[in-house]
């Protein structure tokens, strides 16, 4: 069973940033998508980013221009940099690993963004 390690979240005041990273407990070798979905209270979780093994890069309408994934294959991570930040991202951010039909989750990191 993949095990996925998020960090990085906390409070940070509108217009800053933050970086968040995930780390999988085993190396993944072949096709797969990382990337970082997030779930505001009372709402569904939504797909922030994703990042293939060979690069390819989707965002969020809502992100695109701010938010920066990027990952590294050999050690099966990836990051999300975050600037600009607005009070609309305040949610918990979740570290997600497709392999094959297998999905795998992290427990999830609070990002608040707040005055």
């Amino acid at each position: 069973q993949v095990q996925l390690v998020e960090s990085g979240g906390g409070l940070v005041q509108p217009g800053g940033s933050l970086r968040l990273s995930c780390a999988a407990s085993e190396r993944i070798v072949g096709i797969y998508l990382m990337g970082w979905y997030r779930q505001a209270p009372g709402k569904q979780r939504d797909l922030v980013a994703t990042i293939s093994g060979g690069g390819a890069r989707n965002y969020a309408d809502s992100v695109k221009g701010r938010f920066t994934i990027s990952g590294e294959n050999a050690k099966t991570t990836v990051h999300l940099q975050m600037n600009s930040l607005k009070p609309e991202d305040t949610a918990v951010y979740y570290c997600s690993l497709q392999v094959g039909k297998m999905n795998y989750w992290g427990k999830g990191t609070p990002v608040t963004v707040s005055a």
